[in-house]
């Protein structure tokens, strides 16, 4: 039976916002265990299906793509068909995708599915955050989006540990279906408490086809690009200055439209959401591509098994679990800027110390650096959007929540393809001996602690549009 937000209200009252947000916050744990459970597997899926590291890396890249992609269409997709209908439709796809994903016969039936979780995973990502801005006081936006990120850490602190078990146990196949729970759970919920209603006032926009066409030619010539630099650099020149000339067209053209455009650059008027867009483009490559390669590092270059690469990243997802909260309270207390440049100078450390001393430091020194990184992902998850965002009118927070999480994930799979490359590059370098392989992780690691550091300087320049509008940039 539907039922109308203010109906919903009525009944629920003051706790109604909270329950949307563990509405939310169950989609996304969804959401985020079908995205990193995966990397567990890389190696068995790489043995099963015969790929090289240039290929294998689009499992992930691949999901990242489509999700990067897909984020742009959550504004659009709000308006025309209200939050229940949309959020229930990207359930519904990651739900099958994760099912049909594990009975797939071959790569490119993985990559399919792989692909179509991504477009779910992408349309939920931004919703959260445009909840907790929309519902949520000024006063209570940090505790909301701790609490939020304490929910949504499980996943990935619990998934590769239990990714790891499964593989090992089932095969590679079994990590597909661990959505399932909570997909179902999830569909439950939302009959029960997300309103069914639609603005008929925004309904007849059509969705921008050409800039998402654009966008969608951009990054899949960037990220061609990098993967052919080693292997044809006249066809990788080719692919970049596609994929470049692609993000310029695109970048024009959502200037000159006159409809509803995938990505209002009147944000980029706002100083402080332009310096957020820009460390939460630098912060996803250095985070996504340290995602992906831990649990490939934890088994070729110290030979853990599976469930011993994915309990590494246990102690390490309980200690973010606990540290988001804290800093969603302090995100309420201090500026923005400041966790956020605490959290990736953390987050850098601990590249640094992996990629200096890993592979000679045993199991537990591993379990602390990865610790300590998470410590400081939980200073920056908190504040970055929020620091981003607060600035803005209220009718650009969807468009706002969107572009972050779309930079970030741009950023992420872009880093995923570089770390993916860089790692081949290395190990052909050095050799395919054990003493090689750990050289060329140490220096992957390195590249990827260089770009937290970098996104520390990017960080700082968040506190020069404190309390300003769009007039502080002129």
């Amino acid at each position: 039976m539907a039922h109308t937000l203010e109906e919903l209200r009525t009944r629920y009252g003051a706790r109604y916002k909270w329950l949307v947000l563990l509405t939310c916050m169950i989609g996304s744990v969804a959401a985020i265990l079908s995205s990193t459970i995966v990397n567990v597997a890389i190696p068995d899926l790489s043995r099963h299906f015969a790929l090289g590291q240039e290929r294998a890396q689009w499992v992930s890249t691949g999901f990242m793509l489509a999700m990067t992609l897909s984020m742009l269409t959550t504004p659009w997709l709000l308006m025309r068909f209200g939050l229940r209908r949309t959020y229930m439709g990207a359930i519904c796809l990651l739900l099958c995708g994760g099912v049909l994903g594990g009975f797939s016969i071959n790569y490119s039936m993985l990559l399919t599915m792989r692909v179509a979780e991504g477009i779910a995973s992408g349309i939920m990502q931004p919703i959260p955050a445009i909840v907790i801005l929309r519902a949520f006081a000024t006063h209570e936006q940090g505790r909301a989006m701790g609490i939020f990120g304490f929910g949504v850490v499980l996943a990935p602190a619990v998934g590769p540990s239990v990714g790891g078990f499964l593989v090992e146990l089932f095969g590679w196949r079994s990590i597909f279906f661990v959505v399932v729970p909570p997909c179902l759970i999830v569909l439950a919920l939302i009959q029960r408490y997300l309103p069914l209603y639609s603005q008929l006032s925004e309904a007849r926009r059509a969705l921008d086809w050409k800039g998402l066409g654009l966008m969608a030619l951009a990054v899949l010539g960037i990220l061609n690009g990098l993967v052919e630099l080693r292997a044809d650099a006249v066809e990788a020149g080719v692919l970049l200055t596609v994929g470049l000339a692609s993000l310029a067209a695109f970048v024009v053209y959502q200037l000159r439209t006159h409809a509803e455009p995938l990505l209002n650059m009147r944000l980029f008027r706002y100083r402080q959401f332009t310096m957020g867009a820009l460390v939460a483009f630098i912060y996803g490559m250095g985070l996504f591509g340290s995602t992906y390669l831990l649990p490939i590092y934890m088994q070729m270059a110290v030979h853990y098994s599976p469930s011993e690469a994915g309990l590494v990243l246990l102690p390490a997802g309980i200690v973010l679990a606990v540290t988001i909260p804290l800093a969603g309270r302090l995100a309420d207390r201090y500026p923005p800027n400041v966790l956020v440049a605490i959290g990736l100078s953390l987050l850098a450390l601990s590249f640094a110390l992996m990629a200096l001393g890993g592979t000679a430091s045993g199991y537990v020194l591993l379990m602390i650096w990865a610790a300590l990184g998470r410590i400081g992902l939980g200073f920056v998850l908190p504040a970055l959007s929020l620091g981003a965002m607060r600035g803005l009118d209220v009718d650009l927070i969807a468009q706002g929540a969107s572009a972050v999480n779309f930079v970030r994930q741009l950023g992420g799979a872009i880093g995923v393809s570089l770390v993916g490359i860089v790692l081949e590059w290395r190990i052909s370098v050095h050799g395919a001996q054990a003493t090689g392989q750990r050289d060329a992780f140490g220096e992957t690691f390195l590249l990827v602690a260089g770009l937290c550091a970098l996104a520390v300087v990017a960080a700082w320049f968040m506190r020069e549009a404190q309390a300003a509008g769009p007039a502080a940039t002129q």
